[in-house]
């Protein structure tokens, strides 16, 4: 009994101590990596492949959140913007090799005509989303110029890993930020009607019913205190998430196409 005392007191502690934004951004790092393992390794359909790729729907939102948040804390905002526009760039071919075996955004030349792949990873649709913010805070921009710029950058992010959902988790987690109840239901919502229209108007149901996992998202989120918390180091921390991004799909693209 005074074992099960010891333990029940330890959990209520750390649960009131939580997760710091690191901890969570670690636990999203990792299960991008087993969704990719699990997009070029294991079939979708298949049991093993299923649980990976639920496990993976914590990525996108769960950094998308913590975008929010950088917003609100970096110094400069030009600065990040740039930051991820640099790494969007940085990490493209990694991404065309993880996903096509392709080492530059020409897939192919027949005579005259040169074929373009043209997608890009989910650094670029961050980038799109931080732009996307700084439109809503810019007080020198009217609310139409805002809806056209924020629909411009929407459509941009068509090309994207994770289309525009990114953009529209951002919106909605900026909206009521400080109140997670109401940004966890507008998550939820928006979540619910993205996923839905990506499954029908993709034809991807009832195959990808896993989809709908990113709103597990919201566990990790509801855990987090308000701490940005630290692992290797401030500094350490923040470029290990930017170049963990393009280093694990080139080391994947390897394994997988040799």
């Amino acid at each position: 009994m005074k074992g099960l005392k010891m333990a029940e007191k330890l959990l209520d502690n750390n649960a009131k101590k939580g997760l710091s934004a690191c901890a969570i951004k670690y636990i999203a790092v990792l299960a991008m990596l087993i969704d990719h393992i699990a997009w070029l390794f294991v079939a979708a359909s298949s049991p093993l492949g299923v649980i990976m790729h639920i496990i993976g729907r914590l990525t996108a939102p769960v950094m998308t959140y913590f975008l929010v948040e950088g917003y609100y804390h970096t110094r400069d905002v030009n600065r990040y913007i740039l930051r991820l526009g640099i790494f969007a760039v940085l990490s493209n071919v990694p991404y065309l090799y993880m996903e096509y075996g392709l080492l530059s955004p020409v897939s192919r030349i027949s005579g005259s005509n040169v074929t373009f792949t043209y997608y890009q990873g989910v650094i670029y649709t961050f980038f799109l989303t931080v732009l996307a913010l700084k439109t809503v805070h810019t007080p020198d921009i009217n609310s139409a110029e805002k809806l056209l710029t924020l629909a411009l950058l929407c459509t941009a992010a068509l090309i994207g890993d994770w289309y525009f959902f990114p953009i529209i988790w951002a919106l909605v987690f900026d909206r009521y930020r400080g109140d997670l109840k109401k940004q966890a239901k507008g998550y939820a919502l928006s979540s619910l009607v993205m996923v839905t229209g990506y499954l029908i108007i993709r034809q991807r149901a009832p195959k990808e019913l896993f989809q709908y996992a990113v709103l597990l998202a919201l566990i990790p989120l509801y855990f987090y205190n308000g701490k940005r918390g630290k692992l290797l180091g401030k500094n350490a921390d923040k470029w290990f998430f930017y170049i963990f991004y393009p280093l694990h799909m080139l080391i994947l693209g390897y394994i997988k196409y040799n």
